[in-house]
């Protein structure tokens, strides 16, 4: 059974002691299919949602789906797409599609894997600094001025200098850098949620501030991050891959696409050898445009003027 919050109750004149699982369960169904069927109405979110659950279903399984070890050196250098090789070989003899699919594997790690960082830091530290406010609040909001007053990609490349590259390295610091942003949305959404009838009813009734912040506020600000967590992960995606084209990412042999795209450096490359270059290129633009046709679609079914 569902525990009912102080704003439904609030809103619908359920009295405290006499409401009905039955009902609750209702409308919580109810709720949920209106989402639903507000995102099934976005096309590019639906089938932006149905490429990612390919591209993980990839990532997933992509010991079944590559034809040879990622890193298994072949007897040709550079060679071109053949019935053998389907996106030829790059410039130490390894299978491109090969590399291609185990690369999502890392690419997809570091998106999802810094988000769930920076949501859950930004998540509470927001929620506290709206909630509390004073000198709490002043507080927390100079300690994001700060974080936000450096160049991000800039502070990004610094700290992967100190403490090395890597797969876990790079999640690490996006993850600690991205909070800042989330921090403010939550606050915003708390200090307007805070004011109202059902947050003082359930303060009235005793409910301890833990309570309150993340059982009655943190519910009804989710809409706002989820949408941001969406749009994040594509960020942090295209930061990997600047960062691997820059040699500071993750490092040869382990594949991600954006250290397979720094074969495009070269300009012999870029004109007589497009097998190397494009392929990675272009699962970083599909993998972003899914992302964010996704996000597209969440902002639109959780706007309740749109339902």
């Amino acid at each position: 059974m569902r525990t009912v919050s102080w704003k439904e109750r609030v809103d619908n004149n359920i009295p405290i002691r006499e409401e009905m699982a039955g009902h609750e369960d209702n409308r919580h169904e109810s709720y949920l299919k209106a989402v639903a069927k507000q995102f099934m109405k976005h096309k590019l979110a639906v089938a932006g949602l149905v490429l990612f659950v390919l591209l993980i279903l990839m990532a997933a399984f992509a010991p079944l789906l590559a034809p040879y070890d990622p890193n298994m050196i072949q007897d040709e250098f550079s060679a071109p797409p053949s019935a053998q090789h389907w996106l030829g070989t790059d410039q130490v003899g390894r299978d491109v599609l090969s590399r291609l699919i185990y690369a999502s594997r890392v690419s997809l790690s570091i998106g999802l894997g810094s988000v769930a960082i920076y949501v859950a830091i930004g998540t509470v530290v927001g929620a506290v600094a709206g909630y509390y406010g004073g000198k709490v609040d002043m507080i927390i909001n100079r300690i994001m001025d700060i974080f936000m007053s450096f160049p991000y990609l800039m502070v990004i490349l610094v700290l992967v200098t100190i403490i090395g590259p890597g797969l876990f390295n790079i999640v690490l610091v996006l993850g600690l850098l991205g909070w800042p942003a989330v921090a403010r949305l939550v606050r915003g959404s708390v200090l307007s949620i805070k004011q109202t009838e059902y947050v003082k009813a359930a303060q009235a009734l005793g409910l301890s501030k833990r309570q309150i912040i993340f059982q009655e506020i943190m519910p009804n600000a989710m809409g706002p991050l989820l949408v941001n967590a969406t749009f994040g992960a594509a960020t942090a995606i295209l930061s990997e891959s600047s960062l691997s084209f820059l040699g500071m990412g993750v490092q040869p042999p382990t594949a991600s696409w954006g250290n397979m795209l720094t074969a495009a450096q070269s300009i012999t490359t870029l004109q007589s050898e497009p097998w190397l270059w494009i392929p990675s290129g272009l699962m970083i633009v599909i993998t972003v445009l899914v992302i964010n046709f996704v996000g597209d679609g969440i902002r639109d079914a959780l706007d309740p003027k749109r339902r």
